[in-house]
């Protein structure tokens, strides 16, 4: 195969947008030349930038693979102009747990990586000592829950459960990513008599949760010296512990997700689970400051913690929020979601560093996330002043279920490249299975 060239008047590279022109071969970018060159393909005013990295979605295979899977998932990453995701250790069955279950893991995505894919292992209470193994076979990080996961085989874990994890997790300089709500009483908020209503639902999970679990991670942070890692940071209020914790130095780090700042919770429906999710989506005021968090640093990356389920299990046609599955399919939506979310808070130029350079260093991906000689050629085109409604046909994931249809994003993905190969073009998938593992060793 020939060397490709591209060239736009915008081109992600040296942290601006500028003319240039990338030349890649072979996966790898070969040349940057910062004029048109003869043989360039002219993308005109279109951003050429690294591929989006979202280092935060459950892909449900093996052994869920009915809710998703590797197939489906990576088309959808690949057509929403993101060239690498990280998979959480539960929801497959078996989960991540030992180095048997990650192997399953990895056999079970061969021929259906259309994107490139990392994972990450599960601590749950007694499995510290298969961490190692796990850790030497190539996870990028470590992921618990500090309430219950939604699934009986990924159990929570105590204080005493991460006091045993974390030094070995220290060990390696791996981040340990913890789902962060602690439950401490029955909320008197009559969720139980109100099921399909969203506010009641609201109430059942009070930002106190979220905030009492940031302050135990960061205790033992500082405990440890072992990097974590807060994911889907909901409660505006956790952001000044998180703020005051990086100035000490601690090594801490936090995301938050795109449906946290693109809806709010005082337009949204009763009656409908597709904006179910755990943290929930909280109120306007609250949300602004995540937005706001992303400016100051203290918030470092965007994710969508893409976790999809079948109908029934979303309680689609009882509207029960009680009873629906916790999660938002929103893997295809990372970039226009949350570009149009943030394109009034924050230039362009701020924004591109939030799903690309700063996801790949989170998880060491040295040749990923920026457009430089030697690195991978992962790249996504596309218009970010162009807006389209979404329809339920221009989705790539399983189930067509999820609260970005019907939305107008700004944004609109003209072309997808994945280790050089064009993955995604013309609202369709053209070359499949161009994805790699990302294993750290």
């Amino acid at each position: 195969m020939q060397e490709r060239k591209i060239y736009s008047t915008r081109v992600w590279v040296t942290n601006q947008l500028q003319p240039a022109t990338i030349c890649f071969h072979n996966g790898s970018i070969t040349a940057i030349h910062f004029e048109k060159t003869k043989g360039a393909e002219d993308f005109s005013n279109a951003v050429i930038m690294p591929g989006v990295i979202d280092t935060h979605v459950h892909i449900n295979e093996p052994g869920r693979t009915e809710w998703e899977g590797f197939e489906t998932a990576t088309q959808a990453a690949a057509a929403g102009g993101t060239t690498t995701i990280i998979d959480m250790p539960l929801n497959a069955s078996p989960v991540t747990t030992t180095l048997q279950a990650f192997q399953e893991k990895l056999d079970s995505s061969v021929g259906k990586m259309n994107v490139n894919v990392g994972f990450y292992a599960g601590l749950i209470p007694g499995n510290s000592e298969h961490l190692e193994a796990m850790i030497q076979a190539g996870v990028v990080g470590v992921k618990c829950f500090l309430t219950h996961s939604g699934i009986d085989e990924f159990p929570n874990v105590t204080e005493k459960d991460l006091d045993e994890a974390m030094p070995i997790i220290a060990k390696y300089k791996l981040p340990l990513l913890a789902h962060c709500e602690l439950y401490d009483t029955e909320i008197a908020c009559d969720f139980e008599n109100n099921p399909t209503s969203y506010q009641h639902y609201l109430a059942s999970r009070p930002k106190k949760w979220e905030n009492d679990a940031v302050d135990l991670m960061i205790r033992l942070c500082r405990k440890h010296n072992c990097p974590v890692h807060i994911v889907h940071v909901a409660s505006a209020e956790a952001l000044s512990k998180i703020e005051a914790a990086k100035k000490e130095g601690l090594p801490i780090t936090a995301e938050t997700c795109t449906q946290y700042i693109y809806f709010i919770a005082e337009d949204i429906p009763d009656a409908n689970c597709i904006y179910k999710c755990a943290p929930p989506i909280r109120e306007r005021a609250n949300n602004e400051q995540l937005k706001q968090a992303f400016v100051t640093g203290v918030l470092d990356f965007i994710t969508t913690d893409h976790s999809p389920a079948p109908p029934a299990i979303k309680e689609m046609e009882s509207g029960n929020l009680k009873k629906a599955w916790g999660g938002i399919a929103g893997i295809q939506f990372l970039l226009n979601g949350s570009w149009t979310a943030l394109k009034n808070t924050m230039s362009l130029e701020q924004f591109i560093p939030l799903v690309t350079s700063k996801p790949a260093r989170f998880i060491k991906a040295k040749t990923k996330g920026t457009i430089a000689i030697h690195n991978d050629a992962d790249f996504v085109i596309w218009n970010p002043e162009e807006t389209s409604v979404i329809k339920e046909s221009d989705v790539f994931f399983r189930y067509k279920i999820s609260p970005y249809i019907a939305q107008t994003l700004s944004g609109v993905v003209l072309e997808t490249i994945v280790n050089g190969k064009t993955v995604y073009q013309n609202k369709s998938i053209t070359n499949k299975n161009k994805g790699k593992w990302l294993l750290q060793k």
